[in-house]
Order: C-alpha cells, then structure tokens, then sequence
C-alpha cells in the first residue's frame, strides 16, 4: 500500500501557495494594482486613499453648502434650517435644537457651576471651560493675526476674528434676515424677536436677555461704581456715563487753551 503522506504534504504545499497568491492579489488590490497597468507610487496612493477617505468623511447641507463629518451631524445642523427644536425646557418651555444645548440652559435655573476659578472667582459648568479661561490670566496669547497681529489667548477666538477682515457672515436671522458672524450673535440677536429674558435679578425681579445688562443692573442695588475718572476721580456705574463725563473735560481744556489764546494776541502790541 502507497504512503499517503508524500499526497497529504503536496496538497499542503499547494493550499499555502494559494493562500500566498491570494494575500497578493489582495495586497495588489488594496493599492489599485492590475495586470498590465502600472503601479502606482507610494505618494499616489496616499492621495488616493485621502480622496476616498475625504468622500465618505463629508455630508454637505443641500441648503447652504456647509459639510459635516457624518450624517448625524447633517440632521442636527439641518434644524437650523427647518426650526426644528425637539429639546424643550420643562421649568420656562424654551426648545433646543441639541439635547446639550438643554443641559447648559439648565444651569440658569439650577444656578449649578461646579469649577471655579481661583483668580478672580468666576464659575464653569465644564473643566475644559475653566482651564481655557486661566489663560485670561496667565495674558498668554499664542494665536496672532496675520493681516493685523492682533493676539488671542484661543484659536477659536482668532478664527472669529478673521471673519472681521474676510467679511463672513455666515448665520442669519430668519425673522429679521440679518446677518452675524458667529452663532452666539445670532443667538443673542434673536431674543429681540422671542422677547425671551432668561436673567432675572435676585433683588427685584427684573429680567433681562443678556448676563452683562443683568450684571449691570444690579449695580443699581449693590452700589459698585467700577469706571472711574482719572481727572477728577468721579465714580460712575456704566462706562458710558464715564465717556460723557469726560468730555466736559475736555471742553474745558478747549476753552482755557481758546481763552489763553486770546489773551496772548490781546497782549501783543
């Protein structure tokens, strides 16, 4: 009787061959190479690669053009465009297009902010938030301005700034169709038309839309007098109480230099 192991190891070696001449083809395949055509180069294939990887990356927005990394993203932004706000608030039935945009809302009522800071006191819901604000304070400001050299302590804060030169406006009002450069006008500019106050003074009630009016309201309880005039060390609360002051300042500084004038060309002989 034959020895069957001579057939057992031929079949061996010729299944490995064919593993090897498969792993081949698909190495051939995965850099695009065919029969009869040329290889392409090493730099080739990266772009390629780029290409294809750069198609299924983006989803644009058929209304405005934008791209998004994924078709999540795409139905997000696309509520922008069709009001869509599923997100409502269930203490004052404000609606957000983002279930994070609800969470951060939420804070105005719970008045919830666990990271402060160490320097001047002032609170974060986030530690990222926190962390990017200290930066206020070190006055580092790695980012510059190349058509003005204006620096800024966020490339988030630069990339705004150049909307300034470039003239980008790219959110609009619906109610009103005016334009603003970056999302947090727009969203600020539209309480104009939903009359929405969400800052409410803890003293009398009053409410405002936006946290800086709020805080300066309450300067009318506390007493804080913050702009000072360096001329005669007049306290005011608003900064523009402070400007009109000191053009009487300086109308008087005219009138002396206008009167002294006078009184040369009058002693002249």
């Amino acid at each position: 009787m034959r020895d069957p192991e001579p057939c057992r190891i031929k079949h061996t070696e010729k299944q490995t061959e064919n593993e090897e001449n498969e792993e081949l083809n698909e190495e051939e395949e995965k850099h695009h190479v065919k029969t009869g055509e040329k290889p392409l180069s090493c730099s080739q294939t990266k772009q390629k690669d780029l290409k294809k990887s750069r198609d299924k990356k983006y989803f644009t927005c058929t209304q405005c053009g934008m791209s998004l990394r994924n078709k999540h993203s795409l139905e997000i932004h696309m509520r922008i465009h069709t009001g869509e706000k599923p997100y409502t608030c269930d203490q004052c039935g404000k609606s957000f297009t983002q279930s994070s945009s609800l969470k951060d809302h939420m804070i105005i009522h719970t008045g919830e902010k666990l990271h402060e800071c160490d320097q001047c006191g002032k609170t974060f819901l986030r530690a990222s938030n926190l962390k990017g604000h200290l930066k206020v304070h070190s006055k580092e400001k790695p980012h510059s301005c190349s058509l003005c050299g204006k620096g800024f302590s966020h490339l988030q804060n630069l990339k705004v700034h150049q909307k300034i030169h470039t003239g980008v406006r790219e959110y609009m009002c619906f109610e009103c169709k005016r334009t603003f450069i970056t999302a947090d006008q727009l969203k600020l500019h539209q309480r104009i038309h939903t009359g929405e106050k969400p800052y409410k003074c803890s003293l009398c009630d009053k409410r405002f839309g936006q946290s800086g009016d709020l805080k300066t309201h309450e300067r009318i309880h506390t007493g804080e007098k913050p702009y000072h005039c360096t001329v005669c060390g007049k306290s005011f609360t608003h900064s523009s109480s402070l400007l009109k002051h000191n053009k009487k300042h300086s109308k008087s500084v005219v009138g002396v230099a206008q009167t002294n004038r006078r009184v040369d060309f009058n002693a002249v002989p």
